[in-house]
């Protein structure tokens, strides 16, 4: 069984936005806007997407 993988990307600053959220992004790798990941769809990785789906896209690769 192969696991997902899903491409994310920043779509909206992270100025102003609670500390947490910021280590989120950090933590999923996007650094500035429009910038793109590619992701395995984990447990851990898919409750950090829901913590932030304000501040990023997200679709199935």
């Amino acid at each position: 069984m192969t696991e997902k993988i899903l491409k994310i990307k920043q779509v909206r600053s992270i100025i102003g936005r609670p500390e947490r959220q910021k280590r989120t992004m950090a933590a999923l790798g996007l650094r500035k806007i429009n910038h793109e990941r590619e992701v395995k769809a984990t447990p851990q990785i898919l409750g950090m997407i829901e913590k932030v789906k304000h501040l990023i896209t997200v679709e199935e690769v």
